[in-house]
C-alpha cells in the first residue's frame, strides 16, 4: 500500500503534535499534514489526501461545519471526528453530516491508529461502544420542529420566525435534515420522513 496521506487538523497544537507523532511512530511511512482550522485546511496546497482526522470544536467554523468542506475538497477521503467527549447526539449528527467515524482523544494512541487504518481500508470507526450512533440514527428534537414545518410547506424565513430562530440556523437545520435522509430536496426529506412514519 502507497505511504498514506493524513490530514490532521485540531487547534490544540500540543495535542495535534503529539498525535502526528504517535502516528508517525505507528506509521512511518504516513505524510502527515497539520493544519490549526478548516479554513486553513481547506485553502492548503496538498498533493491529495486519504484521510482527515478532525477535532469537532475548533475556532472559527467548527469540525461539524468543515465535514462538508472536506468532503468537497477531498472526496475520496474518509473524515474521522476527534472529541474529548462523545456524545451520542454529537455523533449521531457527524455520522448524519457525512463522517466516517468518531475517535475520542481520550482512546489509546494504538486505539486512535487502527481507527485510522480502518477508515484507511473503508472501514467504519464509530465507536464500538455507541451501538446506537451507527445504526438508530435520530434527529433532534429541534430538527423534528423544522421538518414537521418543513411538511406544512414553510418557507425558511417564515420558519425562522416561527422558531425564533436566525435564518442560518433554520438553512443548518435543513441541510442536516436533507443529510440525515440523504436526499437532495424539501420535499423528498418530508416523503421520506412520512415513510418513516416521522411525521403525518
Amino acid at each position: 500500500m502507497k505511504s498514506p496521506r493524513i490530514l490532521l487538523v485540531d487547534d490544540h497544537a500540543m495535542f495535534r503534535s503529539g498525535l502526528a507523532l504517535l502516528i508517525r511512530a505507528a506509521m512511518p511511512d504516513a505524510h502527515i499534514h497539520e493544519c490549526a482550522s478548516v479554513q486553513e485546511a481547506s485553502a492548503a496546497v496538498l498533493d491529495g489526501v486519504d484521510v482527515v482526522l478532525l477535532d469537532i470544536h475548533l475556532q472559527g467554523l467548527s469540525g461539524l461545519e468543515g465535514i462538508d468542506l472536506m468532503h468537497r475538497r477531498w472526496p475520496d477521503a474518509p473524515v474521522l471526528m476527534l472529541s474529548s467527549q462523545s456524545e451520542p447526539e454529537t455523533v449521531r449528527l457527524a455520522i448524519a453530516r457525512g463522517a466516517a467515524g468518531f475517535v475520542s482523544k481520550a482512546e489509546t494512541a494504538d486505539d486512535i491508529v487502527k481507527a485510522i487504518d480502518r477508515a484507511l481500508h473503508g472501514n467504519s470507526a464509530a465507536p464500538a461502544a455507541s451501538p446506537d450512533a451507527q445504526g438508530e440514527r435520530r434527529l433532534t428534537p429541534r430538527q423534528c420542529e423544522v421538518l414537521d414545518l418543513l411538511s406544512q410547506g414553510m418557507s425558511n424565513k417564515v420558519l425562522a420566525r416561527q422558531l425564533s430562530l436566525s435564518d442560518n440556523t433554520v438553512r443548518r437545520h435543513v441541510q442536516d435534515i436533507l443529510m440525515f435522509f440523504d436526499v437532495g430536496s424539501r420535499a423528498e426529506a418530508v416523503a421520506a420522513a412520512r415513510r418513516q412514519r416521522l411525521i403525518g
